[in-house]
C-alpha cells in the first residue's frame, strides 16, 4: 500500500457532477448531497489503515457539520478486486456498522475520482454553498494511527469557518492516505 499526499487546494475549483448508487440502494447526485451551507465530499474506502484510524472522527465531524447545514457525501473509488473489504457489501456493512450520518456511493468507473482528481484515502474536498473548492487538507493530525483526541480538528474547523464566511483557511495541511487502487 502506497502513502500519498494531496495536493494543495485549488481554491474556488468548481465541484463536479456524479450521479452514483448509494449503499442504501439510491442513486445519489452532486445536488442530492449539497447543504445549505456546503458540502463535503471524501473519498475513502474500508480497508485503508489511516481511513481505519479517524472513521469515528469522520463520523462525528460530519454529525457537528451538518447542525451548520453543511452536508457530508463519501465515495469509494478503490478496485474492489484488489481489496475485497472495499466490495459493495463490505461498504454496506461497514455504513450500517459506523452508523454513516451521509450517503456512501461507489464509483464502480472511477470517473468521479478521476475527475475530482483524488489520489489517496481519504482525500477530503470542502465546498461552499456555490459549490467551489474551499478546503484539501487532511482531517486531523492522525495517520495510521488516531492522534490525541484533544489535537485540532483540521477539516472541522476549516467547514466551520466556510459555513459561516463561504471561504476556506489560507493555510491547510494535505491529507495522507493509501493510494487509490486503479483498475488495471
Amino acid at each position: 500500500m502506497v502513502s500519498t499526499e494531496t495536493p494543495i487546494c485549488n481554491f474556488n475549483t468548481p465541484a463536479i457532477d456524479f450521479n452514483l448508487k448509494g449503499v442504501d440502494g439510491k442513486t445519489h447526485t452532486l445536488e442530492s448531497c449539497k447543504g445549505k451551507n456546503g458540502l463535503l465530499v471524501m473519498f475513502i474506502c474500508n480497508h485503508c489503515p489511516y481511513v481505519k484510524a479517524i472513521l469515528d472522527r469522520i463520523v462525528r465531524d460530519a454529525l457537528e457539520l451538518k447542525k451548520m447545514s453543511v452536508n457530508t457525501v463519501a465515495i469509494m473509488s478503490n478496485d474492489p478486486t484488489e481489496y475485497e473489504a472495499d466490495s459493495f457489501e463490505n461498504m454496506q456493512k461497514i455504513s450500517k456498522e459506523m452508523n454513516f450520518p451521509f450517503p456512501y456511493l461507489i464509483d464502480d468507473t472511477q470517473e468521479a475520482a478521476k475527475a475530482y482528481g483524488a489520489v489517496c484515502t481519504p482525500d477530503f474536498f470542502g465546498y461552499n454553498t456555490n459549490l467551489e473548492l474551499q478546503y484539501r487538507g487532511r482531517l486531523d493530525a492522525s495517520r495510521k494511527q488516531s492522534a490525541a483526541k484533544d489535537v485540532k480538528r483540521d477539516l472541522f474547523e476549516a467547514m466551520k469557518q466556510v459555513a459561516e464566511t463561504q471561504q476556506g483557511p489560507l493555510k491547510q495541511i494535505p491529507s495522507m492516505g493509501c493510494s487509490i487502487k486503479w483498475y488495471q
